[in-house]
């Protein structure tokens, strides 16, 4: 009789031990939104968790998405790009910063279904582009490394822009622009520089922006979704192998290599210094930190190691374009793909004599848009710069000659019969330029720089 009160009694026993085990929660247990869901869209998260919500009070945008070197941007609606929803939105709930109160990164007021209410007292959309007040405090170390990273700050672009205009380099030079030149920079150039927020929680401007993922905080950012969303034209494209012609690289095929496999999350946070340049960066990877003991592993290495960068054997053909209308009619030389070795236009940064080259964006007028006909000292800086495509093979139309010809047969230039020049095409001649880029680039042409032993003058 005990025995058969006992099982009667046990489903009230389980209900009992379940109230109690509730009751005794603690406070900052993660948070699951499927049981607590919330009701009332009088609150911030109230109203983001509702859909109907959302595309009742969001207002529309005022311009298209716009575009940039990998292509027109996207286009997500507003709506979209706030919603807390998935499992996304979940794991946000289960983090850290799911457990603080949503004004705390981004002021504002809640417990109003009021948007216009809610978005008073200095709201910030973006916490992260006020990283010394959102970030800092918890995220100190990282904060004073990044704050003035290429990546935030897009330094390169911005001594390009400053020299070219006579004004000197950054970083001081840079407030030196007029007010015009500066809106330009930001709606058209700052696109693809990115805060915390655009590779942790956000997608980049240049996949239309928005929550990622319902907010929660990607340790360590997608390759697709972040890093060659903004690296698209010479990075994504050629890493990926999308052009005619072409193979993904190496590194990809062969290892499937993320970017995080060669460049570190030191290198992307920065280490608080500013670079005019981003090859200058101390913490970016080389080649030989692989691939040691290279020198002497054959004669191509023995004979060009300290004259050629890697990228001059070992690319393929990758993204071109130029002559860029900031603002205007974008670049008036498409996009090609195209390959030109010439004189190494950084011999300060890097060691070697000759280097692959790509032409640059920018032209004497790209700045017109914004009130600056010409720019001041746009010969300054060469059109074709350095580079570094990520479409590594290691056999290549130069690093393979037909049987019976000697090595140098696919690299080298060399005088025919006729006195015409075989393999012209790789190198940049003074020919190949436009008028108004001779005098800022013929330095870093190889006219008259080729080996005596070529007969080439």
């Amino acid at each position: 009789m005990k025995r058969k009160n006992l099982f009667t009694l046990l489903p009230f026993l389980i209900l009992f031990i379940v109230i109690v085990a509730c009751a005794e929660k603690k406070e900052d247990d993660p948070i699951s939104p499927e049981l607590t869901p919330v009701k009332s869209v009088a609150s911030c998260e109230g109203c983001h968790t509702s859909y109907e919500t959302l595309k009742k009070v969001y207002t529309p945008d005022t311009e298209g998405g716009g575009s940039g070197c990998g292509g027109d941007i996207p286009v997500i609606e507003p709506y979209d790009r706030v919603y807390l929803a998935g499992t996304g939105y979940k794991e946000f709930k289960k983090d850290v910063h799911g457990k603080m109160p949503c004004v705390a990164c981004h002021n504002g007021v809640d417990g109003t279904s009021d948007k216009k209410i809610a978005h008073s007292k200095d709201f910030i959309k973006k916490p992260s582009a006020y990283s010394e007040l959102k970030c800092a405090g918890c995220h100190t170390d990282i904060y004073l490394r990044t704050k003035n990273s290429i990546h935030e700050q897009g330094w390169g672009q911005k001594s390009m822009v400053t020299l070219r205009s006579g004004l000197g380099n950054i970083p001081n030079a840079f407030n030196l622009l007029t007010q015009k030149m500066k809106d330009g920079y930001e709606k058209n150039c700052a696109k693809c520089h990115a805060s915390c927020g655009d590779c942790h929680v956000n997608r980049p401007k240049a996949g239309g922006g928005g929550l990622y993922r319902g907010h929660e905080f990607i340790k360590t950012p997608d390759m697709r979704e972040h890093c060659t969303t903004c690296h698209t034209s010479r990075g994504g494209h050629a890493f990926f192998g999308q052009a005619a012609g072409t193979k993904p690289d190496v590194h990809l095929e062969k290892r499937g290599f993320t970017c995080m496999s060669c460049h570190s999350k030191n290198e992307i946070h920065g280490d608080g210094k500013i670079y005019d340049q981003r090859y200058k960066m101390e913490l970016l990877p080389e080649c030989t930190d692989c691939h040691s003991n290279i020198a002497k592993s054959n004669n191509y290495h023995t004979e060009h190691i300290k004259d050629l960068s890697c990228h001059t054997c070992h690319s393929q053909d990758y993204n071109n374009c130029g002559s860029c209308h900031v603002g205007g009619e974008g670049a008036r030389i498409p996009s090609y793909l195209g390959y030109k070795i010439g004189m190494n236009p950084i011999p300060e940064t890097k060691p070697f004599r000759m280097a692959l080259l790509r032409r640059s964006l920018m032209a004497p007028d790209s700045w017109k848009e914004y009130g600056t006909p010409i720019l001041a000292n746009f010969n300054i800086r060469p059109t074709f710069k350095y580079t570094t495509p990520h479409n590594i093979q290691k056999w290549t139309k130069r690093t393979q000659v037909a049987s019976g010809k000697l090595c140098f047969d696919a690299c080298h230039a060399i005088k025919n019969e006729d006195g015409t020049i075989r393999n012209k095409e790789l190198y940049l001649f003074k020919s190949d330029l436009q008028s108004w880029e001779i005098t800022a680039t013929q330095g870093i042409t190889v006219d008259g720089k080729f080996p005596a032993s070529w007969g080439i003058k």
